[in-house]
Order: C-alpha cells, then sequence, then structure tokens
C-alpha cells in the first residue's frame, strides 16, 4: 500500500541524485530552506535520508524537489514523527522549489510556506491564511523611521555599543550567546539548543548579519541566513534574543535596521533583487519592517 501511495505521489517525476538537485538550484534557483548543502547537512544531522526528483520533458530537466517521504526535505512534521524535532530549528521559510520560469509541474508532497515566485509554476497550490513577512527596502521607510534608528545606533554606541559580525564568533559562542539571550527576552529555553553548535557548524558558510554588543557583553542577536540565486538574493532571519536590561537602547529594533540595511546593500551591489524573510507575519513588530507576501501550500 505504501508503494502504492509513492506511485501515485510521484507519478510524472524520476529519481535523481543529490548532483543533479544542485544543478537545479543553481540554474533554476531557490530559497535557503532549498539550497542543496543546507538540505544535505541539516538532513545528514537528522540522521533521515533526503530522496531527490526531478520533472523532466525529454531529456531537459525542468524542476527538482528534495523529499522526506511525501513531505518536503526538512519539514517539522517530519522531525517531529521522528521524534528529531530538537534537532534544528528553521522557523517558517520561504520555501522556493528550483523550477524552470517557464515551467508548470504538480508537486504531491506536502509543503507549506511556497512562495509567490512559485505560484504559477506548480500546480495545486493553496494559498494560506498567513502569509510572509517580507523586509521592505529602506527608500519605503519614512524618513523620520531612518533618522530614528540611526539615532538610536548613535545612542548606543555612545553607551559604550559596538557592531562585530557574527561571524567575529565561533559556533560555539554564537549558540552560547543565542542561548542566553533567548532566554532572557522570552523566558524559556530555544529550539533546538542541544544541538545549536552543531547547526552553527554546518551552516556557518551561510551565515551572516551582526551582533551588538555593550561594554563587550552581547546585547542582541539575531541568526540569520543568506543564499545567492542566480536572479535573486535569498536571506532568512530565524529568530533572535535581546537582553531586556539594555531594553532603553532598544537593541533588537537596531539590530533589525543594521541587518537589513547591509542586506540590501549586499544584494544591490550584486545587481539583484532581495528577499529577505522574517518568517510567518504573525507579530506586530514585523509590519514596521516588513510588507506581508501571500504564501501557499500543497
Amino acid at each position: 500500500m505504501l508503494n502504492r501511495w509513492r506511485v501515485w505521489r510521484e507519478r510524472g517525476w524520476q529519481e535523481v541524485d543529490a548532483a543533479t538537485y544542485a544543478a537545479a538550484w543553481q540554474r533554476f534557483g531557490g530559497s535557503v530552506f532549498t539550497h542543496p548543502l543546507v538540505v544535505e547537512r541539516l538532513a545528514g544531522l537528522a540522521a533521515i535520508p533526503v530522496r531527490y526528483l526531478g520533472w523532466y520533458a525529454g531529456e531537459q530537466l525542468l524542476a527538482a524537489i528534495p523529499c522526506w517521504g511525501r513531505h518536503l526535505a526538512l519539514s517539522k512534521e517530519v522531525l517531529k514523527r521522528r521524534r528529531r524535532r530538537g534537532a534544528f530549528d528553521f522557523g517558517n521559510a520561504e520555501v522556493i522549489l528550483p523550477i524552470a520560469a517557464y515551467a508548470r509541474v504538480p508537486v504531491r508532497q506536502s509543503m507549506r510556506y511556497v512562495s509567490e515566485l512559485n505560484a504559477r509554476q506548480i500546480s495545486g497550490l493553496k494559498e494560506q491564511s498567513e502569509g510572509l513577512a517580507m523586509a521592505r527596502p529602506p527608500e519605503q521607510y519614512s524618513k523620520k523611521f531612518r533618522y530614528n534608528q540611526r539615532r538610536e545606533l548613535r545612542l548606543l554606541e555612545e553607551a559604550g555599543g559596538s557592531v562585530r559580525p557574527m561571524l567575529d564568533f565561533s559556533p560555539s559562542e554564537q549558540a552560547a550567546m543565542y542561548v542566553d539571550l533567548f532566554q532572557r527576552r522570552w523566558g524559556f529555553a530555544a529550539k533546538g539548543s542541544d544541538h545549536l553548535a552543531d547547526v552553527f557548524t554546518l551552516l556557518r558558510d551561510f551565515m551572516t548579519g551582526a551582533v551588538l554588543l555593550r561594554n563587550e557583553r552581547p546585547i542582541a542577536v539575531q541568526i540569520v541566513y543568506r543564499v545567492e540565486a542566480p536572479c535573486w538574493v535569498s536571506q532568512e532571519y530565524i529568530n533572535g534574543g535581546v537582553d531586556p536590561q539594555a531594553q532603553e537602547f532598544s537593541p533588537g529594533s537596531v539590530l533589525s535596521y543594521i541587518n537589513t540595511r547591509d542586506a540590501w546593500q549586499y544584494a544591490r551591489e550584486l545587481g539583484k533583487p532581495l528577499r529577505y524573510s522574517f518568517g510567518r507575519a504573525d507579530r506586530e513588530y514585523k509590519d514596521r519592517w516588513c510588507h506581508r507576501v501571500p504564501v501557499y501550500r500543497t
């Protein structure tokens, strides 16, 4: 019976290897969540093998997908069912599958938060009730808003604050900062905290962003990953933590200002649009930085 369901789910698709999937991603593009090395490394950490499928027209590959059975690879549902939910936490990341711009393919694996970029390429998608929060370009913020962010950064620096790249710190240092500041901010432990140093080691090639310090002590950190697709830059803000005792300096807001500013500068120097996702559009603070975009599910 299980094989019969798989045959139905995968009809029209054929199994391909990891190299073929990677070539499709590099040709057609994708997001952080579907990047071949992100998929390979996190699936390896979770000890759940990935099965790759490709859709062909004749001998021409038009689309590819990494699968965990009837789900997209790295899905929370599979991690939960396999009791591996603590292996890693990727929030509600934007899903962009590598599909040729002119193609339209059926995808029968379970997926959520599928990007609007795939909306015309995948048949049978349904729009979700919740959207994604996508960072607005700097020029879409008011002059007053931009002035206030620069002022808050200046006041923090005058009070002993400093900004350092996330990559100045080792994975174990990053994990320790994040676990501490997340606990301080929310009052409970970050998901996947036991494996954070491992995750940060595996994804160090993709990590970006900054850390805010005051008197050399971390006061705000955000976990942000970035990949470069052929026609856009995909950046994913997973989660963050701040020291409540530093709230007078608005460290979370200051760090969002720095990270989004630098991300837009990076993408524009490449001449590519930026897709900077804050995850699900579910919190008021995200509305200050983002506009809501539709996402889809199968």
